[in-house]
């Protein structure tokens, strides 16, 4: 109740705004945008909640905080617009009047026929974006593996150099081919995802600031940049000796976090459109529901250590990236329902947390038990 109680509060108040502007039917609407948001979203509270657990309470509360007015009011509300502004030629004001106006999808000239009509760019960006996050995530070597004959052979893959680059801009040439007449637009966003992406993980060179910059857990002392990294990536549950950045490196971090994390929240925005055009209802539902209680998550997850005692989540989660960056691009040209997108990802983190409870039960059995007269 303590990390969830005030999305359950703020839950209950964006129902009641649903009902009173839109009725049963808005009520309706605005809890299955809340589902929807929080079923595509587990794979990025996960993802996010290892970013986060390296941040100390104070930026933690940042995240809840400012961070969720940047994806309430940056992501389900500003992006549309901006969207549809800019590739309508609308100044802001008008694009606000014709999304107030709620016409159809399929209505040439509506706000989300626009916000559709711009789908492949959309999703090209954000599919490669994600992409590379999965590429480079596989194609490190790593000590505990999930699934393993898959994740051996993309490790050996990951030695050649710029394996992921490689990668990620054949999936980009696909994609961009298979576009029709949006092929040059498609290519030019997806190159920007992937600019954005190495932008933002260059930013990492710069959390390597010094010893005023970490600080442990504990308090008693420092750690350098090099052991926060070992502590960070240590896996395993019981004690959980992990640093904790402050300072410039923290936001660094809260930045590189919510590029993350509006990247997850493209699909569930356009997707949005096709259930309703009424932008009120769906930043009721996507935003104040949906990002609340993700955010929430991921303070739970942190705060709980989930990650620590549950190993392959990590794997998991970064599977359900690579699928929602395939779905993503595949959608550029071919309509992928909203709940084929939640379900993979649920699928995925679902998978990794039984196999992670399967692996703790075989480690714990394995263990040494120590005889009653010894321990007496």
């Amino acid at each position: 109740m303590k990390t969830f109680g005030w999305s359950m509060v703020i839950t209950v108040i964006a129902l009641g705004i649903a009902l009173a502007y839109g009725g049963p039917a808005g009520l309706a609407v605005a809890a299955i945008l809340g589902v929807l948001e929080i079923s595509l979203s587990f794979d990025n509270a996960v993802v996010n909640a290892r970013i986060l657990e390296r941040m100390s309470p104070f930026w933690q509360r940042i995240f809840l905080t400012v961070g969720i007015l940047i994806a309430v009011l940056g992501m389900r509300i500003l992006f549309p617009l901006i969207i549809v502004s800019v590739t309508s030629g609308l100044n802001p004001v008008e694009a606000v009047q014709l999304a107030l106006e709620k016409g159809p999808i399929d209505t040439p000239g509506t706000y989300a026929y626009i916000l559709h009509d711009a789908h492949p760019q959309i999703a090209a960006f954000g599919g490669i974006f994600l992409l590379m996050i999965f590429l480079d995530f596989m194609f490190e070597e790593r000590e505990i593996r999930w699934i393993g004959f898959l994740e051996k052979p993309l490790a050996k893959i990951g030695s050649i150099n710029a394996a992921s680059v490689i990668v990620g801009l054949a999936a980009l040439v696909l994609a961009s081919l298979a576009a029709g007449d949006k092929q040059t637009i498609v290519l030019i966003a997806g190159i920007a995802g992937m600019i954005l992406y190495f932008l933002v993980n260059g930013l990492g060179d710069l959390f390597d600031v010094g010893d005023d910059d970490v600080e442990e857990e504990n308090g008693e002392g420092e750690l350098d940049a090099e052991s926060i990294e070992k502590r960070a990536g240590r896996v395993g549950g019981g004690n959980r000796e992990l640093g904790k950045v402050v300072g410039k490196a923290a936001f660094l971090l809260f930045l590189y976090l919510e590029v993350i994390d509006a990247s997850f929240s493209f699909d569930g925005v356009i997707g949005a459109f096709a259930i309703t055009s009424d932008p009120i209802i769906i930043a009721l539902g996507l935003g104040l529901i949906g990002a609340i209680f993700v955010r929430s998550l991921t303070v739970f997850l942190v705060r709980q250590g989930t990650l620590d005692e549950f190993v392959y989540l990590d794997h998991g989660a970064h599977w359900a990236i690579g699928a929602l960056s395939v779905i993503l691009l595949v959608t550029i040209t071919t309509e992928v329902s909203e709940v084929v997108t939640g379900l993979v990802g649920v699928l995925f983190i679902l998978a990794a947390f039984i196999t992670s409870i399967m692996r703790n039960r075989r480690i714990a059995a394995e263990a040494p038990t120590i005889p009653e007269s010894v321990s007496a």
